[in-house]
């Protein structure tokens, strides 16, 4: 069955501003939308709805909050829905006394619950100020032909004309929000096909990526002595490795659909490993990289994968925006009722202001130009996505340009009621000789798995289908099997159910090697038998560390 939808997710992502209330008419919940449009921020939450928007006190004719105030009260008297005519309500700009002209169509509806008593109050509106004013141009002349008339055929012909003017914009705006609508259906259809495209692109990425990087890693093996090349090699691999990481998470960032596979996570190891791994990146140009971790563990209840991509994607920051010879310093310290992790770095800066701008989709802290470094402006935006998720919060701070940066990172820590799992640290045996099934039809990156793998001792044999994979399991005993799931004939999962199903299937490693890599694809995999879940591309050292691994650890 599909996963039930997170309703919070929809509210915030819903196209028309909403805004729920109490039926005292104080603010409960508010979604983007509403924030945008009424260019507030989430701290009206909790405050009385007319304290947050008051009457324009330089405009004597203001009467938003009495109209609105009738419409709410009508609801809760009635416990129907109200809507309102087109209305004139001002907002405050910020500045102090200084309100901004709008015209908004309003509906309050009801929230009852199972009794029939009102719990809430949903009040939508769309901002037709623009609607308004080139109406009111265009009719300029009429306007002032129909004020004479007016004046001339008394009250009575003025309540019709009034009447008459209503229904009509009533029904203009009818239209328009079902022009409105029918936009936000295509919209969402695009948004679809567009996540469907960058999913299958940067799906279709990892394939090319897996075999450079083990035909990189090969090279190396026969090259002991090194080459300069191999060296950029690597480091451009691993740049379009996060690059095509980065593509398929700030898609799922957008649309609410990153997910997490929480455990107690002692966050110093985190930090520990991912320094580990990007290290060597910043011995290039004389660049320094510090990192000062406590000595108690520090847990919080996390994914561990997730809050290492943070943690890396704010030292790749570093790296791009640090000149040479610059230094980085990581410090993981506790603080009150949870960890700050903070990544500071003596780089380019950037304007005070400018630093919320920074977690936006494809912002970048330098314009584009000719030494503007890679990347797509997408890692800073899925950091913060995780860290929410993680119920905390990031932010960054700079003294201004050519000043350096701070990115800061806060999360809550949890009493740890075991001990946290951890990189495992103990010694190995010496490695074992196995008998490797690469089931691959990228030919390019099966041999190169292929000789790697004979490279390192193991006895191993290749094919390019399921079909092909099934009859050879059926003649042969191997002790591990990688499969990749997109197979041209078979699906990876299918191959998988029927090797478990036959004679020595008890006994298979079976590891799924995918470009695919949510937690929804790992899922998919433990139900079809596999014992782990690899993500392309997969460096020799990951893949050498779970063969020399125990079965079953």
């Amino acid at each position: 069955m599909p996963d039930a939808p997170d309703f919070r997710r929809l509210f915030d992502s819903n196209l028309s501003p909403l805004l729920v209330l109490t039926p005292d008419f104080v603010i409960v919940e508010v979604n983007r939308a509403y924030l945008a449009a009424t260019r507030t921020g989430r701290g009206i939450v909790g405050r009385p709805i007319f304290d947050v928007f008051p009457d324009n006190p330089e405009d004597p004719s203001a009467d938003g909050v009495a109209n609105l105030r009738r419409s709410l009260e009508t609801v809760v008297a009635s416990g129907r829905t109200d809507t309102m005519a087109l209305q004139r309500y001002d907002i405050p700009t910020g500045e102090d006394g200084v309100f901004a002209e709008r015209y908004w169509s309003p509906v309050n509806a009801p929230v009852l619950d199972g009794e029939g008593r009102l719990t809430h109050i949903i009040h939508r509106v769309e901002d037709v100020t623009e609607f308004v004013h080139l109406r009111l141009v265009g009719r300029e002349q009429q306007r002032a032909v129909a004020d004479a008339q007016i004046r001339a055929e008394g009250m009575e012909i003025d309540l019709f004309v009034r009447a008459r003017e209503i229904r009509e914009v009533n029904e203009q705006l009818s239209r328009a929000n079902a022009e409105l609508d029918a936009a936000g259906n295509r919209l969402r259809e695009e948004q679809r096909a567009k996540d469907r495209f960058i999913a299958t692109l940067s799906h279709e990425l990892r394939n090319p990526l897996a075999a450079a990087t083990a035909a990189t890693e090969l090279l190396a093996l026969d090259m002991p002595e090194g080459h300069p090349a191999l060296a950029v090699l690597e480091r451009q691999l691993g740049t379009l490795a996060r690059m095509s990481n980065d593509l398929l998470d700030g898609t799922r960032a957008v649309t609410g659909r990153l997910e997490l596979v929480r455990e107690p996570v002692d966050v110093r190891s985190v930090v520990e490993g991912a320094c580990a791994d990007i290290r060597g990146l910043f011995t290039f140009d004389g660049r320094t990289l510090d990192v000062r971790l406590p000595a108690a563990p520090l847990v919080v209840d996390g994914d561990r994968l997730r809050l290492a991509q943070v943690l890396t994607n704010l030292l790749s920051n570093a790296l791009k925006y640090t000149r040479p010879g610059g230094r980085t310093e990581v410090e993981l310290a506790a603080g009150a009722g949870g960890v700050r992790l903070s990544v500071r770095d003596d780089g380019i800066g950037f304007e005070p202001g400018q630093a919320e701008e920074l977690f936006g989709v494809f912002m970048r802290a330098a314009p584009a130009g000719p030494d503007t470094p890679e990347g797509l402006g997408l890692g800073l935006a899925v950091a913060r996505t995780i860290v929410e998720l993680h119920d905390g919060r990031i932010g960054a701070h700079s003294d201004g340009p050519g000043k350096g940066a701070t990115f800061t990172v806060v999360l809550p820590t949890v009493a740890p009621t075991a001990p946290p799992r951890s990189r495992p640290t103990a010694a190995r045996s010496a490695p074992r000789r196995l008998a490797v099934l690469i089931v691959e039809d990228n030919e390019d990156l099966a041999a190169t798995y292929h000789t790697l793998l004979e490279r390192q001792g193991h006895r191993v044999t290749t094919v390019h289908t399921g079909a092909a994979a099934l009859a050879v399991t059926g003649t042969e005993a191997f002790d591990v099997v990688l499969c990749d799931l997109g197979l041209p004939d078979i699906d990876g999962h299918t191959v998988a159910r029927r090797m478990r199903a036959g004679q020595n299937g008890e006994r298979l490693r079976l590891i799924a090697v995918s470009g695919f890599s949510r937690g929804t694809d790992r899922a998919l995999s433990r139900e079809a038998g596999f014992d782990a879940h690899l993500t392309k591309p997969l460096p020799l050292a990951e893949l050498t560390d779970i063969l020399e691994r125990p079965d079953g650890d």
